[in-house]
This record gives C-alpha cells, structure tokens and sequence, in this order.
C-alpha cells in the first residue's frame, strides 16, 4: 500500500522579478494556500482551479513588492485571511505603493490578519507547518516548515548558490548568516528548499557548494 503524500506544492513564478509563488495544499481536503502571492492573479486562481484547490489563506514570507504586492488584492477576491509576515516588516509592506511603481508592480499596502512570530505554526487543511522567524533580507521575514515532507518555503534567505540580499533598508548580513545556520540548517540536509526565485536546492546541497554559507565558507570567514 502506497503512503499518500499530506502535502503538494507547486511553484507559480510571478512578476517581472519571476517570483516563485508557491501553491500548497492539503491532499486529504484539497485545501490550500498560496504563499507570496506578488502578482498575476489571474494565472495563480488558473493554477488553483486547475489542481481542483480550494484557497483557505494567504502565506507571506515578508514584505518585498514581489512577494506580496497583490496580496491585499488578492485576499479581497478570495475572502480569505493574510498570515504572515513577521511584524518588523511593516515598514515594507506600509511602501508597497510606492515600491510598486519603481518596479511596475501592483502594490497595496495591508495589515496582516495574522503577523508571525519564531515558533508560530500554520495549517493548511489538515496539514501543519512550523514557522521560523530569520531576519537579515528583512527584518520580519519568516519561512514555512513541513517536517514529514522535508519541504522549506524559505523566501529570499537562501537560493541555490546564494543568499538573500542584505543591502536593502534594515537589512543586515549577520543577522541572515545567523539565521541560515541557526534556524535551517537544524531542519535537516534533506530538507528541500523553495526559494523566492529560481530552482530548488537541499540544504545539504548548500552546506556543502554554497560559496556565502557552505560550511567551508563560513569556517574560513
């Protein structure tokens, strides 16, 4: 007898800035989440109805235009609640307008109906997921955690042979080192990872070829 699989995710590049939106859902009750819903509704609801996906919530990793510009437009449509970011990125999302227009993207400012802090957890039908608050791409940003599917929804912290940039208003490198050692490399080397843009990757694949965190790396900073 085949296990079935809780959780299935696919990924919905969004924007200009080809953002990997994420479509989750619960196998048992085909209830799901989009997480960094930054644009392209029409091709997100398409991708919903097309999976025959219910949207029962909006998951944010943080506050960047292309992440969640079209989040508040979005979850008006559905009905749906926002959960997420971390507060501490309210600075962010209080300049999506104006963020929006430097990148030729809908933003709309909101107010979370759940901001997220480390230890949170989020379900999604029957699934639960972990939050992990890692600051330093911005200061409220969070990544989402499924244990039995060895999946991360980790935002613009890690990527494949990179990290999230940190030369943006409040961010700070150190505190995104930090939290990439501290909070997902616990999580297991088998645990594959959705990053805000571009392919998939293994933290263990990382720990060892990442030239910012790889192990090596960090042992000769």
């Amino acid at each position: 007898m085949t296990q079935s699989i809780p959780l299935k995710a696919a990924i919905i590049p969004v924007t200009p800035l080809q953002q990997n939106c994420c479509l989750i859902w619960c196998t048992e009750t085909m209830r799901g989440a989009f997480t960094d819903p930054g644009g392209d509704l029409d091709r997100l609801k398409e991708a919903a109805a097309k999976q025959g996906v219910t949207i029962e919530k909006l998951l944010l990793t943080h506050g960047h235009i292309d992440h969640c510009g079209s989040a508040k437009i979005l979850a008006e449509e559905l009905g749906v609640a926002i959960e997420g970011p971390h507060e501490d990125d309210r600075f962010w999302i209080e300049r999506l307008e104006d963020d929006g227009r430097k990148y030729g993207i809908t933003g709309k400012p909101f107010e979370s109906d759940r901001w997220l802090v480390n230890g949170d957890q989020v379900t999604v039908g029957n699934v639960t997921m972990d939050v992990y608050h890692c600051p330093g791409h911005t200061p409220g940003h969070v990544i989402f955690h499924h244990p039995a599917s060895k999946l991360a929804i980790v935002g613009d912290v890690l990527f494949q042979g990179s990290i999230g940039r940190t030369d943006f208003p409040m961010g700070n490198h150190q505190d995104l080192i930090d939290a990439i050692t501290t909070r997902l490399w616990p999580l297991g080397d088998d645990t594959t990872f959705v990053p805000g843009h571009g392919p998939v990757s293994t933290f263990g694949r990382e720990r060892q070829s990442n030239p910012f965190v790889s192990d090596r790396a960090l042992a000769q900073a």
